[in-house]
């Protein structure tokens, strides 16, 4: 089989698409002929040697696929070969096989083509998982999400807005911001430009009730200003850093929580029960056109280092694939 091979930690440049031995299920995992891959922010970060994978996951990048089943492993029930799925992984989606847990593969949504559908698992467990999972946000609550543009924002800002929550978002550009606008963002911030924290307190008298954030220290002391009283910060990511100053006042004062998660190193149990409750709520939205894959572009495999400068540089929107 092929798959993405890093040569050592370095730059795009390290990525190299190589022939491996074949991966074959074990008892409960689901072997997927892989169709297409997404890239995530993760993977540059893997890439430089400061994300490694869970103990036990395959060191190929990737946390995501769609293909088609090839085999079965022991005690799997309910897939046949040949079926098309999505699957959520702790590694090895840059490759033309992967192997996963039956319970984080997940069926096409009615409506997605089989490339496009590389570019739902991640964002859609993220963000249910922690919007609505962990955080708990209602229809009469708002969502603050960072980064709208950007794939995990794209999926929030529909998602959220289709259950009938006020969105507000950050944006670099007017292009962007305007194209957050149009999937639902009631409210778009200019990042460079404006105080987000000054715009949530006066747009939603006094501030939001969830946040979704994936800058860390950088932002985290003016996320817990912009929340509401009894607001939620969930931290899903550290692009700004990993050290920062919690004012436990402020906390205190508003009756606020400052979550942090990630999906990647979850056991397997809380993995499929995420990709369950997706399938449940999730699908039945994307099926129906309120939520869509927004796809910036697909590349081939062959492709990856390109793919990895792109996201790098941060002018896309939407997802990046990677096609087999």
């Amino acid at each position: 089989m092929r798959a993405v091979h890093a040569e050592g930690t370095g730059g795009p440049e390290v990525l190299s698409v190589r022939e491996v031995p074949d991966v074959q299920p074990g008892p409960g995992e689901v072997a997927i002929e892989v169709v297409a891959t997404a890239v995530n922010r993760a993977d540059t970060l893997q890439r430089q040697g400061l994300y490694p994978p869970p103990p036990g996951a395959s060191d190929v990048i990737g946390l995501e696929c769609s293909g088609r089943i090839a085999s079965l492993g022991e005690g799997v029930e309910g897939w046949s070969v040949g079926d098309e799925v999505c699957a959520l992984l702790a590694g090895g989606g840059y490759a033309s096989r992967v192997v996963v847990p039956a319970g984080q593969v997940m069926p096409v949504p009615d409506g997605i083509d089989l490339v496009s559908a590389a570019a739902l698992p991640e964002v859609a467990c993220t963000v249910w998982s922690n919007v609505y999972m962990v955080a708990g946000l209602r229809p009469d609550e708002t969502f603050l999400v960072h980064g709208g543009a950007g794939g995990i924002g794209t999926f929030a800002i529909q998602l959220v807005s289709a259950l009938g929550s006020r969105v507000l978002t950050t944006g670099g550009t007017p292009e962007k911001r305007a194209f957050c606008a149009d999937l639902g963002a009631a409210v778009t911030i200019d990042y460079r430009e404006e105080d987000f924290v000054e715009v949530a307190q006066r747009e939603e008298a006094g501030g939001v009730d969830v946040i979704l954030d994936n800058m860390g220290a950088a932002y985290l002391g003016r996320n817990v200003k912009a929340l509401a009283t009894e607001g939620r910060l969930v931290i899903i990511g550290m692009q700004g850093g990993i050290k920062g100053e919690l004012n436990i006042a402020a906390l205190l004062n508003k009756r606020a929580a400052v979550i942090a998660t990630s999906l990647r190193g979850r056991p397997e149990a809380g993995k499929a029960a995420i990709c369950a409750a997706v399938v449940e709520h999730v699908w039945p939205l994307v099926a129906a056109g309120a939520v869509r894959p927004i796809i910036d572009r697909v590349l081939p495999l062959e492709e990856v280092a390109e793919a990895h400068r792109v996201m790098g540089e941060g002018s896309h929107t939407g997802k990046i694939l990677l096609t087999l």
